[in-house]
């Protein structure tokens, strides 16, 4: 316990820095500039959203590694839940789609980041749109409130996925279901090639196994869980021929073994 609560603190502390600072989309990557360590910054996970309804640049601190509001078949009118919601990115997006009779509510820990996120509402003025301090294990959203969860590229850094897949699963009303982007791992990397990843992606920092993942997920009760996309992070290769042997570099290229940045389904179907 103690253990989990050091994590969630370095991750508050980072995540807090970024907030702090101004970051430019194309040259953060999920953890920002501030965990690489020197002027080397690759963006090796974060999607393009300049092109979606709702897209904010100033929300838009490239700390995603997907696009959940595409899986996440929101409706008009629905109550959209984002975990992790940073500066609003996904929020706004999420918002463009339920309109103006569903209600959007971004959840982060960070203090710095819902400050963000606030003054990023206050210059476009929806009033269905709310941040919420608080942690993803722990939210203070009733029972069976809420139609769609999503999340970009947080429950990774989450020490136990395991209770915030159950939070999901509570808060969701019967018959709901979540749209989660993440990173996992597939296969057994190199200790020093994951090291060095992190360097470049501070998100692949607490990344489990591709199958550990999914199975946490129907553990805690979802249904009808599916990987709805599956992509191999772009890590330059001089960090691969690195760090892997010829069979392991071929491996990797074949995506049996590697870092990979998913978005995944799943259904409450009962309570």
């Amino acid at each position: 316990m103690e253990n989990e609560q050091s994590i969630k603190e370095m991750v508050r502390e980072k995540y807090t820095q970024i907030a702090l600072q101004t970051i430019q989309p194309e040259k953060s990557s999920c953890c920002g500039d501030i965990c690489c360590g020197d002027e080397k910054s690759y963006s090796v996970l974060s999607d393009n959203y300049e092109n979606l309804e709702g897209y904010v640049k100033d929300a838009n601190l490239g700390l995603g590694c997907g696009l959940p509001t595409n899986f996440a078949e929101i409706k008009e009118g629905d109550t959209v839940v984002d975990l992790g919601s940073g500066a609003g990115n996904d929020v706004f997006i999420a918002r463009a789609i339920t309109g103006e009779n569903g209600k959007v509510i971004g959840i982060d820990m960070t203090s710095e980041m819902i400050a963000k996120a606030k003054i990023n509402n206050s210059k476009i003025g929806y009033k269905n749109v709310e941040f919420v301090l608080g942690e993803i294990e722990n939210t203070t959203l009733p029972n069976d409130s809420t139609d769609v969860v999503i999340s970009n590229c947080v429950l990774n850094l989450v020490p136990n996925k395991r209770n915030a897949f159950k939070e999901i699963y509570r808060i969701l009303k019967p018959g709901a279901h979540f749209s989660v982007s993440d990173i996992v791992l597939k296969g057994e990397l190199p200790d020093s090639l994951r090291r060095s990843a992190e360097m470049y992606a501070g998100c692949v920092s607490g990344a489990i196994q591709l199958e550990d993942y999914l199975a946490i997920i129907r553990e805690v009760g979802f249904e009808n869980v599916e990987v709805k996309k599956i992509s191999l992070t772009n890590l330059p290769d001089e960090i691969l021929k690195e760090y892997l042997n010829n069979e392991d570099l071929q491996k990797f290229k074949r995506n049996e073994i590697g870092i990979f940045s998913v978005t995944v389904n799943g259904y409450k179907l009962s309570n």
